[in-house]
């Protein structure tokens, strides 16, 4: 809990200096109040992602000096890291970075972890069994697809106040409880520096929105969640590889599936933003039942009310993940639980039937 508590105090100080001096940062403000996915009124710093990184990298400082066996390993991490993070900062800043090259430097950040921590996805699990992937041609653009595509699905839920940074923190949670039952002291430390410094930027985010994540912190979150995990499973054979899969499967199967609807539904580049993901459905055809205005005020309190609804459901996945971390055939089950139930809720929605239970009015 050290690390934890030296991130989260260091990333809320740092967070709130960044939102006190937001007029220095007057090229990374979101000021957008009309493109497709943006649901504030009033400009606010999109560098989120700067406070986090830097609080990362000071906690890392000193759990190196307290705990030295993990500093070559966590030291690899953090120079990988900060390729993603940096596409993603700069594009924060300028505006100019396209997701092509993002997508790209995030690569390029899991293939150097891929050789200098020996991240790579090396087996399968299956019932009863493991399907091991020993060949480097199969392996390593595996490895880097499954850690880049991770990074940018966290960037894709990064929708509203809180939604990506609670999400990131129960999966963290997560990572750093089986880490401790496996004894993986790398893992274990590295998660809850992570999910101390999110949880320090989210107190300023939820509910009122002082400051967005912005790209840097998303690709930052997304590329360590996706290593965390990925090093978990190989380090500890006993941790089943569709832990990890369940663990990950909502923001990864909202990037699948938009993929799919965008390409394939709408006859649409995959790369096109859209405002028809499961959250932005949620905040325009459900929540707004609660508050049907679109005053500054009530457009606030929408934007806070449409997380809730995302951390529960994806919790549909953590939880039992968390519960069922060796049991393959128990992970494998939830996985397509998960994936009838969000098609089947998207469906829902989209035709304008949501269920009337996750219909409710807000009284003033």
């Amino acid at each position: 809990m050290f690390s934890f508590l030296v991130s989260f105090i260091s990333s809320a100080l740092l967070t709130l200096l960044v939102i006190r001096h937001a007029g220095l940062h007057g090229p990374a403000l979101d000021a957008d109040f009309g493109a497709v996915q943006k649901v504030h009124a009033h400009s606010v710093a999109r560098i989120g992602g700067l406070p986090i990184f830097l609080a990362v990298v000071l906690s890392a400082a000193i759990s190196i000096w307290r705990a030295p066996p993990i500093a070559m390993a966590l030291l690899s991490l953090l120079l990988c890291s900060s390729i993603a993070f940096m596409g993603g900062i700069l594009e924060d800043y300028t505006g100019q970075v396209s997701a092509t090259r993002r997508l790209l430097l995030t690569m390029a950040a899991a293939l150097l972890a891929y050789f200098l921590i020996d991240a790579r996805l090396d087996r399968i699990d299956i019932p009863f069994g493991s399907w091991p992937l020993q060949h480097a041609w199969l392996v390593l653009p595996l490895t880097v697809l499954a850690v880049a595509g991770i990074a940018n699905a966290v960037n894709i839920i990064d929708g509203f106040n809180g939604l990506a940074s609670v999400v990131t923190i129960c999966m963290l949670i997560s990572l750093a409880y089986v880490a401790l039952q496996v004894g993986d002291v790398f893992v274990l430390v590295s998660a809850l520096m992570v999910a101390g410094a999110t949880a320090g930027f989210l107190i300023w985010n939820y509910p009122v929105g002082l400051i967005f994540l912005g790209d840097g912190g998303a690709y930052f979150l997304g590329f360590m969640l996706g290593e965390l995990a990925l090093l978990l499973v190989v380090r500890n054979p006993q941790v089943s590889t569709w832990y990890a899969a369940l663990l990950l499967i909502y923001p990864a199967f909202e990037t699948i599936f938009s993929a799919y609807r965008r390409m394939f539904v709408r006859g649409k580049s995959p790369a096109m933003p859209d405002g028809i993901h499961l959250h932005s459905l949620i905040f325009r055809r459900i929540v707004q039942w609660a508050i049907g205005r679109r005053e500054a005020r009530a457009l606030m309190r929408r934007n806070a009310l449409t997380s809730p609804y995302l951390w529960m459901f994806s919790l549909m996945a953590v939880i039992p993940a968390t519960v069922f971390w060796r049991n393959t055939g128990v992970l494998i089950f939830f996985c397509l639980l998960f994936i009838v139930s969000y098609v089947w809720l998207y469906a829902r929605i989209v035709r304008f039937k949501s269920p009337r239970w996750l219909i409710w009015r807000k009284k003033d």
